[in-house]
């Protein structure tokens, strides 16, 4: 049985800790640990709860954001495949309108919550975009998104079109084997904390 919103937000109120993002200090996230049960999550559908932990190229993303926060002020930003919701809460916190999407209801979840303990407002959708038309918005956010083939051939390929259409795309990826850096674009680097991996350098890119 799917899980319903209150059940996702109960549960990572209940077993998740609310602490400062490894890299992004200024932003607070609830986060993972020892006994947080995730290996048992409710309703979970086999998803890896990729939202829990922390991942280099969304750090890199929102670190970029912070840093610049002309990139989306006044704009309307969709922060896709949200995960956490870091992204969306440094685009937020730059002065943007945000929409952050994600297929999983526990990414929805947490991103509500960690929206809610940094102070910001997001619209958050469960969705899947990639085999769509490019969304009414100025700038996609896509952090992390390139972590295997298939989901990294759609990414490229929706947002190609995303491009071609007029809107920005930012990318926040440390370098993973199925990135297309050769279609990409370098903007910014930084070392940042990656789960697993302790420290590693990623970048933030636009499409070529």
């Amino acid at each position: 049985m799917p899980v319903t919103p209150e059940d996702a937000e109960a549960f990572i109120i209940r077993n998740l800790e609310i602490r400062p993002a490894p890299s992004v200090p200024d932003i607070r996230l609830y986060a993972a640990h020892s006994a947080s049960r995730l290996g048992r999550l409710p309703g979970g559908g086999g998803e890896p709860p990729y939202w829990a932990y922390h991942w280099a190229g969304g750090s890199a993303l929102a670190r970029h954001l912070l840093a610049r926060p002309e990139c989306v002020r006044g704009r309307d930003v969709i922060d896709l495949g949200c995960g956490s919701g870091i992204v969306a809460i440094a685009a937020a916190m730059g002065g943007a309108r945000v929409t952050a999407i994600d297929t999983d209801a526990y990414a929805i979840a947490a991103t509500r919550l960690n929206a809610a303990a940094n102070g910001v407002t997001l619209e958050v959708l469960q969705s899947d975009l990639l085999d769509g038309p490019p969304p009414a918005a100025d700038v996609i956010l896509a952090g992390d998104l390139f972590y295997n083939r298939a989901l990294a051939k759609r990414s490229l390929a929706f947002l190609r079109r995303c491009r071609d259409s007029g809107i920005e795309v930012l990318i926040g990826d440390p370098g993973r084997k199925p990135l297309p850096r050769a279609k990409l674009k370098l903007l910014a680097s930084c070392v940042v904390a990656d789960f697993g991996e302790g420290e590693t350098e990623s970048g933030v890119y636009t499409l070529a």
